[in-house]
């Protein structure tokens, strides 16, 4: 990635993040084990062309729905994982 792209994703990264931790009242130490758990910078740094068009609140909006559904599908897979077997 050149150098002048890789400063624009690292700058719209840490928008970002700076928004979700206020949206959600995070701590940096909070949001960065969200990211070990649902890589949302990975996720801003992949869809950086269409995210950084979207608008701010849409992009947060994403990352909001993103999580639920992987935090539900973990849901399911506990769920099954410990249902008893008969």
């Amino acid at each position: 990635m050149e150098t002048r792209k890789f400063n624009e994703v690292a700058y719209f990264q840490a928008g970002i993040a700076r928004k979700y931790m206020r949206r959600h009242d995070l701590t940096p130490l909070q949001f960065v084990e969200m990211d070990k758990r649902y890589h949302i910078l990975r996720l801003l740094e992949v869809g950086y062309e269409p995210f950084h068009l979207t608008g701010d609140e849409g992009v947060l909006d994403e990352i909001d729905e993103i999580v639920a559904e992987q935090q539900a599908a973990i849901s399911d897979m506990s769920a099954s994982c410990s249902s008893p077997k008969v």
